[in-house]
């Protein structure tokens, strides 16, 4: 049977074999990520940036197909299970993610992540499998003996980061996350059942780390970004509100559920009906739900509609300290006076937030380099651009969001 052929603007043609991985990719669970994009609001930043989290999912297997071959060449015995298992987790990593990526987690579903979302996802299509995913969960929970296999997967060098630094690239055209992810693939290397890279490779490790940075402030920290993200909190915040009062308010059956119901993490275990709704969840039913709320009796829901619907963000200043208390009292004085509403009410248009990206945590698991000899050393400890101070001392900007002027 010939394999699945997918035509990848990024890697060109991906081969899937006929089986296990293609039932994975036919599931409703999977399909749900071509509804959601990959970068979530940055589009209105960079308006081409419309590819899905199904689109990384797909690019991200073919790197760790990439790289198995790779390991098999320099003579590293993996079994076809194990890798088999491993592709179809990676296949999987990013199913539990709700629309606009981390948006919901802050707002209707507190207290639960997309991994932990991604896992209860997986369990549910293995039980559809009939247990064929057993050692791909195990591989995901970090439970199964050789610890490589977790680390293509979630580590400070995986696939997942490989995949969507070179695909946010391309698709945002900040050519900065342009990562050369072939010659990463080519230095990797097993030591006492870890993930190394060889020593030879320590420039295209620091390139790596140095283009991640780089895409966090220009694309996924981006202060417009940020600003389109503090407004669609704000403007589900009010209609969680709205809702807790009683108001009846537009919305898909799915969004309804979370919309109207304070979900708690223990009720996706304790019943199938959250995962359930959960799973139909997608970026169209917020903006569907956000274009009819423009029209809503509710003064401030409609208007928060209505900038995010028609891109009038709120506008952002980057301070390097902290916002001061006295400037954001100012603030709320000159909405309260413009908008006509009460103190309470005018949280709803402004906000702070602390941003911050570190090129490299020394606290995580880290990138080991892996000489000749045999010694290991951390990334760190080997690197001239990436120092400890940097490391452990971030980098740090305060935005300031507020309502523009008319």
């Amino acid at each position: 049977m010939t394999n699945l052929i997918i035509n990848d603007p990024v890697y060109g043609f991906v081969s899937i074999p006929r089986g296990l991985l293609c039932d994975i990719i036919a599931h409703p669970y999977f399909q749900r990520l071509d509804r959601i994009q990959q970068l979530g609001i940055a589009s209105m930043v960079y308006p081409s940036a419309q590819h899905t989290r199904k689109q990384h999912s797909i690019g991200a297997l073919h790197l760790m197909q990439e790289t198995f071959r790779t390991l098999g060449e320099k003579g590293y015995f993996i079994f076809d299970s194990e890798i088999e298992a491993a592709e179809a987790a990676i296949l999987m990593h990013d199913l539990g993610h709700g629309p606009f990526s981390h948006v919901l987690e802050n707002t209707f579903i507190k207290g639960m992540t997309h991994e932990e979302l991604s896992l209860l996802m997986m369990e549910n299509i293995n039980d559809d499998l009939h247990g064929q995913l057993s050692l791909a969960i195990k591989i995901f929970k970090k439970q199964y003996s050789k610890p490589f296999l977790h680390e293509l997967i979630c580590s400070q060098l995986d696939m997942d980061r490989l995949d969507y630094l070179c695909r946010d690239s391309f698709y945002t055209g900040v050519r900065e996350g342009n990562i050369g992810a072939s010659r990463i693939i080519k230095m990797l290397e097993l030591s006492d059942g870890h993930l190394v890279v060889s020593a030879k490779g320590i420039f295209s490790i620091e390139n790596y780390l140095m283009a991640r940075r780089l895409m966090y402030w220009q694309v996924y920290l981006h202060k417009t970004a940020v600003a389109a993200e503090v407004l669609l909190r704000s403007l589900l915040s009010r209609a969680k509100w709205l809702a807790r009062q009683g108001t009846e308010l537009f919305c898909s059956p799915a969004l309804r559920f979370f919309l109207y119901k304070d979900i708690k993490p223990n009720d996706f275990i304790a019943s199938s009906e959250a995962l359930g709704h959960y799973t139909k969840l997608d970026d169209s039913d917020l903006l569907c739900a956000i274009k009819v709320w423009q029209t809503s009796s509710d003064k401030i829901l409609s208007l928060l509609a209505h900038e995010f619907t028609n891109r009038h963000l709120f506008k952002v200043e980057i301070h390097n300290e902290a916002i001061s208390e006295e400037h954001i009292e100012k603030t709320r004085q000159r909405i309260v006076n413009r908008l006509g509403i009460t103190f309470d009410e005018a949280s709803y248009f402004y906000g702070t937030k602390k941003v911050a990206k570190e090129m490299y945590s020394s606290t995580a698991e880290g990138i080991g380099m892996l000489y000749p000899d045999g010694m290991i050393q951390d990334i760190s400890q080997v690197s001239h651009i990436i120092h400890n101070d940097t490391v452990e001392s971030g980098d740090y900007k305060y935005y300031f969001f507020t309502l523009r002027d008319e």
